[in-house]
Order: structure tokens, then C-alpha cells, then sequence
């Protein structure tokens, strides 16, 4: 596999109240127009952010929890269509947050990555529901990791609580991914935190890039998004070549738009290889002690 450096964007998305699904097309292609213009190959959008569509479909149902997810079902094939139409048009992979979709006659909270080829997609489920989603949504999760190929290297997604668990990531770089892509949607500052402190976790445990897209803002009239508070940001091992805190970079609290980073995947594997501390290959050397 040739792979190479790679420019990111990660959005800091704010939750709006939305006329038409036209308004919600324009809104999406005005921003991943964006991030491409600003040379980005892949874009990464947060968790839930597709709850925006509700709005357009009156207060019926955007006012409900179940009767949202229902009709959502009714706008996931143009969704899918959009968004495969925006990676192919403006040639960069595109990370959709999100989705809730039915499945086995359950909903599930899948997060689709889409190729620069046209009609070329694949998804990884939630795993790690919340208590929100659990006990008030219905909103249930997936089975298995995926890991997925693409120009840069090898990538998988975990979306929002998911990184929080440790053996989840673990599996997910054992299988040889070097970036984790992290869609958050959080309506506390300490939840913001928590995922904050998994994906800085994770980084350090594994010796790898991990990148997380928040929904911001404040949405009423959604119970589902009604309050959003989030940073993007990327993370890296605190060690050799890289911030001591391990932030490469961080947008503003609650601030929308675009955060941007160059990444170069040869450098993880320089740091697995030569760094201060080995991390990633001492992690079986916990088992000895337990």
C-alpha cells in the first residue's frame, strides 16, 4: 500500500433548525466544499449530526424520540446518496458522523465512511451504547469492528462513547489501523471530557493518531441534540516528534467550523519504533502481572 501524508478536517458541526432538505443538502455541501477548498482528504463529521434532518420534516416529528428515528429511514438513501455524491465530486473520503439507521428491526447508531469512487461506502455500528440511548431511545448496538483500507493507511471508526473502552481501540490497531476516527455529540462539558480523555487515552496506549468531530451549539427543539458541547481536536503519543500533551491541534470550545491538521502516518511508526516508551508493543505485557 502507498501510504502517504494526509490533510484532515474535523468538524466542529452546530445542530440547526432547518426549512427543507434541500436547506440541509446546501448546508452539507457548503461545508465539506469548504474543507475541501482548504485541501482536506478526508473529512470527518460528528456523531448524530444527521438528527439535523428532522427539522425539515415538522415538529410531529423532530418533537418525538421514536418518531424521528422512523422517519429518518425515509431519508437514508438520499442521505447516502448525498454524501457518496460529495466524496466523489470533491475527490476526499468523508467520515458522515452518524446515522440512525433500522436494522434486524433494530436501530442503530452507524457511523458511514465513504470513498473519493462514487457509490463506494462501508460503516462501523456503535457498540458501547449510553444510557440515553439505552434506556430513552431504543437505540441499540451494532456487532463486530471493521477496519477500513484507504490511500493514507489503514483507518477505523469508534464513535463517541465507544472510545472510552480501551479493548475496543486495542482490537482496531491490532488489526493495523494507525487512525481512530471519533464522531462525538456530548451535552456537558464533563462529557465532552470523558471522550476528551479516551481519545488522549487511546493515542498514548496505542501509538496513534486519533481524531475527534463534535456536534456544538444549542438545538431546543430536539430532545435528542438539544444542548451540544464539544472540541475537535487531534491526538498523538506524548513522546518523540510530537506535543508533550499530545494534542497535535484543537479548535474552540463550542465554536463551529473546521479544524484542520496534516497528518504523516510514517511517523507513528517511528515513534512504535524508536520512541521513549513502547506502549503499543508493551501492552501484552500486562498480562503477566494479572
Amino acid at each position: 500500500m502507498n501510504v502517504r501524508r494526509l490533510r484532515l478536517a474535523a468538524a466542529q458541526y452546530p445542530i440547526e433548525k432547518l426549512a427543507s432538505w434541500d436547506t440541509f443538502a446546501q448546508k452539507l455541501t457548503d461545508w465539506i466544499g469548504e474543507a475541501s477548498g482548504a485541501g482536506a482528504e478526508l473529512a470527518l463529521l460528528p456523531e448524530y449530526f444527521s438528527i439535523e434532518i428532522t427539522a425539515t420534516l415538522g415538529a410531529a416529528v423532530y418533537s418525538s424520540l421514536p418518531r424521528q428515528l422512523e422517519a429518518l429511514q425515509d431519508t437514508l438513501p438520499a442521505f447516502l446518496s448525498l454524501c457518496s455524491d460529495l466524496a466523489a465530486d470533491k475527490a476526499l473520503y468523508l467520515c458522515a458522523g452518524s446515522y440512525p439507521v433500522l436494522d434486524g428491526g433494530r436501530y442503530r447508531n452507524r457511523s458511514f465512511l465513504f470513498w473519493p469512487e462514487r457509490e463506494r461506502w462501508a460503516y462501523q455500528d456503535k457498540l458501547q451504547m449510553t444510557r440515553f440511548e439505552s434506556e430513552r431511545w431504543d437505540v441499540t448496538s451494532g456487532a463486530g469492528l471493521r477496519l477500513f483500507e484507504t490511500d493514507f493507511g489503514r483507518v477505523a471508526t469508534l464513535i463517541c462513547y465507544d472510545i472510552e473502552f480501551p479493548l475496543l481501540a486495542r482490537r482496531q490497531v491490532e488489526q493495523g489501523a494507525e487512525i481512530l476516527l471519533v464522531p462525538s455529540c456530548t451535552d456537558t462539558l464533563a462529557g465532552f471530557h470523558r471522550v476528551r480523555t479516551g481519545c488522549l487515552a487511546r493515542a498514548l496506549e496505542n501509538q496513534c493518531y486519533v481524531v475527534q468531530a463534535p456536534t456544538v451549539g444549542e438545538s431546543p427543539w430536539s430532545e435528542a441534540v438539544d444542548v451540544n458541547v464539544g472540541q475537535a481536536a487531534v491526538y498523538a503519543p506524548s513522546d518523540i516528534g510530537f506535543p508533550a500533551d499530545g494534542v497535535l491541534t484543537a479548535g474552540r470550545l463550542n465554536e463551529p467550523g473546521w479544524v484542520y491538521c496534516d497528518l504523516e502516518p510514517e511517523r507513528i511508526a517511528a515513534v512504535r519504533a524508536g520512541g521513549q516508551v513502547f506502549n503499543h508493543r508493551d501492552w501484552d505485557g500486562q498480562q503477566r502481572f494479572l
